[in-house]
């Protein structure tokens, strides 16, 4: 099966595994993606198989938007993989090692183009709380696979 197809059945089953958790079990219920957050714009055609964009239409990509997706991409890849671990406690461990990384990919993409200096700290304590937070899941998953 090519990378492609196994990404897209990946994503199918963790759709699939989250959709049956129950409503109260997710964080969309108790929170909302800020508005301000939210680019006008730009519309998501989840159709489409441009890992690139992640199917998104855009203009003129920055070096930073560049940056930012390219660390996307590879965050969402490791963590559809670890979330397919047949072993929950294991898949949800993989996943979230996955899920750090990205932020700390998403830190370090700040600390190179960001001007904020309260931004930039925050980017700060995020690499190191979530680097400590990666090796103790990783110290986990080493005791517990086999």
């Amino acid at each position: 099966m090519n990378t492609l197809a196994t990404l897209a059945f990946s994503a199918a089953a963790a759709t699939v595994s989250f959709a049956a958790l129950p409503s109260d079990a997710s964080a969309q219920s108790t929170m909302a993606y800020p508005e301000k957050c939210k680019s006008e714009g730009m519309m998501m055609d989840k159709s489409k198989d441009d890992m690139s964009s992640g199917g998104m239409q855009v203009g003129e990509v920055t070096d930073y938007q560049k940056a930012s997706m390219d660390g996307m991409k590879d965050m969402n890849m490791n963590m559809m993989q670890g979330m397919m671990k047949k072993d929950a406690d294991v898949s949800f461990v993989c996943g979230m090692i996955a899920h750090h990384m990205g932020a700390i990919s998403m830190s370090e993409v700040e600390l190179k183009y960001g001007d904020n200096e309260e931004a930039k700290q925050m980017a700060r304590r995020i690499i190191e709380a979530q680097k400590k937070e990666i090796e103790e899941m990783s110290k986990w998953v080493d005791k517990e696979v086999k």
